[in-house]
């Protein structure tokens, strides 16, 4: 029986972690759960999971009595590292937003613990950093993202042939067809409806923008030790092939299955085993087609920014994430900004971030401190700017 901790247990990932970790009872022991803030549904799954420890970044007024013994609670804004520090587990789902992320991996591993990564932020901003650390304590990073995850499973058995291409499926998300001035005044209403998958609101804005995709683009250079020339975009309407790998031979291995997202949370937390998820399986003869389309980079600056980040090196794309996550917020806060102000729209996101890089530069990116360095400048670069519509 393995030993799993959840950060980020309440969030659409954790909360499949847990149903999956609840049908393979006897595989799994949840051992510690953390949130931000959504108490009363952290109260319920510490009832139902029983963990030796439980945590919130923001203090609730009390603990229900029925849950207050027989745990350990923690509180503050450095719950995360302290339950990675004090919890017994052998593994760590991260599945926080946020760059937040990266110092519980960089714990994690150093406390010689498994790292299952919902988290795309830890390898975007600190690529370099987090995979030494993994080499370092000798353990494979496990995907959870649903794309990253499939060319994890494409490349199993590959016996040491080096894969040629790696190929990432977009769904295209609601703005698929969409003229690019049509994409550039979405408001986020119009982005939270996403055609296939069920997800958090700020990766589903993500999503529609497709800086989802320029994130995965960079955490694949990483995660694979890929260059980023060799990773491409692909959108994939019916969101059935996850992603591809392709190998010198020109043979292509793609792996298929229904947009359930606890088909890859399970696979991680089995690896290398595998286990019914109970869900339906891909019905073959239900599909009426699979199709492809390039992604435009003209409606979609997203994919031509991570690139250039990724060319720039330094902490070029911890920026990139940053002003990104900033002008996300804002929108999903404000979407309406002061009278006279502009209107927060998706592309208002892509100018953020772009002014934000040309503002900042390249900043220095070689330990845990230059990169929330670089961070904490991006958002207040990003903040300023938009403070100033």
């Amino acid at each position: 029986m393995r030993k799993l901790a959840i950060l980020g247990s309440t969030g659409s990932i954790g909360t499949q972690a847990l149903d999956v970790a609840a049908r393979h009872s006897d595989r799994f022991q949840v051992t510690a759960l953390v949130a931000h803030s959504s108490s009363e549904k952290l109260f319920e799954q510490v009832r139902q999971f029983r963990p030796q420890i439980a945590a919130l970044s923001v203090e609730p007024k009390e603990i229900p009595e029925d849950i207050r013994e027989g745990c350990q609670w923690m509180f503050g804004e450095n719950v995360l590292l302290d339950v990675v520090r004090a919890c017994d587990a052998d593994d760590v789902l991260v599945s926080v937003v946020g760059v937040v992320g990266l110092a519980a991996v960089m714990e994690s591993l150093a406390c010689g613990k498994r790292v299952l990564l919902a988290n795309k932020e830890p390898l975007v901003a600190g690529g370099e950093l987090v995979t030494e650390a993994a080499r370092k304590a000798g353990h494979p990073l496990l995907p959870v993202d649903s794309e990253h995850s499939a060319i994890f499973q494409c490349l199993q058995g590959a016996q040491g042939n080096v894969p040629t291409r790696l190929i990432l499926t977009a769904s295209g998300g609601p703005f698929r067809t969409w003229a690019k001035e049509d994409i550039y005044n979405a408001r986020p209403e119009q982005a939270l409806k996403h055609p296939n998958w069920s997800m958090g609101r700020k990766i589903t804005i993500d999503s529609a923008s497709m800086m989802n995709k320029a994130l995965e683009v960079i955490e694949a250079r990483w995660l694979f030790d890929m260059p980023a020339e060799k990773i491409d975009v692909l959108i994939h309407p019916q969101s059935v092939i996850h992603s591809m790998v392709e190998y010198a031979d020109g043979a292509v291995m793609a792996q298929l299955g229904t947009p359930d997202m606890r088909l890859p949370i399970l696979y991680a937390m089995s690896y290398p085993e595998r286990l019914p998820t109970g869900g339906a399986p891909l019905d073959l003869f239900s599909l009426s087609g699979l199709t492809f389309e390039r992604p435009d980079p003209e409606r979609f600056p997203s994919l031509r920014l991570a690139h250039e980040c990724l060319q720039a090196g330094g902490a070029a794309c911890c920026e990139l994430n940053a002003a990104n996550e900033v002008a996300v917020a804002h929108l999903l806060q404000q979407p309406l900004q002061s009278a006279g102000g502009k209107c927060m729209t998706i592309g208002r996101i892509y100018e953020v971030v772009e002014e934000t890089l040309n503002r900042l530069g390249v900043l220095p990116a070689g330990s845990l401190d230059e990169i929330l360095e670089a961070d904490r400048r991006a958002r207040d670069v990003a903040a300023s700017l938009l403070t100033a519509d």
